[in-house]
């Protein structure tokens, strides 16, 4: 083989060796760009989407509930968008979810007071059940020597025939008003002549022995 065919070959061979290379730095050049078309194009995706997602929750347009929006909007902040547009949207829904969290906080408050009042009553209400059945009783007496029997068993549980009767007819911002005063007695006697109780009772006093020396009334 000659110089020259030697020469030929090594030059091929460098020529090779160059073109192999240069391929290789565009092709790496080209998935670099790739990659950088791809994330563009998934971050617009995500300002595109948040800012639909944000608006949608600022003009109350979504059927999702309070939890379902606060979980939206930590998967928004999550993704650290730098739009300014999201951000100001970001801001506004941030205010907004607190305001509706407090509102629901606040709700279930007066929901839990609720439920203890009428749990208050109930257990009130079961505690005078004895009391109650007594007024019934007189109510429901098929004549009056049943009734003035009834009358006297019910009076033992009184103080005397004297103790106070009040009946609440109206309770307004807190404020109770009360029909005209009676007495235990004129009370018992006022159920056997209309044999009906249409009362509940509100409160007891009771003295030292367990006797009733005031009761109040409120209309069913």
């Amino acid at each position: 083989m000659t110089k020259a065919s030697i020469s030929f070959q090594r030059i091929g061979l460098i020529l090779l060796i160059v073109t192999m290379a240069l391929g290789g730095t565009t092709g790496c050049k080209s998935k670099k760009k790739l990659a950088r078309e791809q994330a563009a194009a998934e971050y617009a995706a995500r300002v595109d989407q948040a800012t639909k997602d944000l608006t949608a929750m600022l003009n109350d347009e979504t059927t999702w509930t309070l939890e379902e929006k606060e979980r939206r909007f930590a998967t928004i902040k999550s993704w650290n968008l730098q739009d300014e547009n999201v951000i100001s949207l970001m801001d506004q829904v941030e205010d907004m979810l607190a305001r509706e969290r407090a509102e629901a906080m606040r709700k279930a408050e007066e929901e839990r007071l609720r439920q203890e009042e009428e749990a208050r009553k109930q257990r009130e209400a079961a505690k005078y059940n004895s009391v109650e059945s007594q007024f019934l009783a007189i109510a429901a007496a098929p004549d009056i020597n049943t009734a003035n029997e009834k009358i006297e068993r019910a009076l033992s549980l009184f103080a005397s025939p004297d103790v106070p009767v009040l009946v609440i007819i109206s309770q307004t911002g807190g404020f109770n008003d009360y029909d005209r005063p009676t007495t235990i007695s004129k009370y018992l006697n006022y159920l056997k002549d209309q044999k009906v109780y249409n009362n509940r009772i509100e409160q007891v006093k009771y003295d030292d022995n367990g006797k009733i020396i005031e009761l109040e009334l409120i209309k069913k």
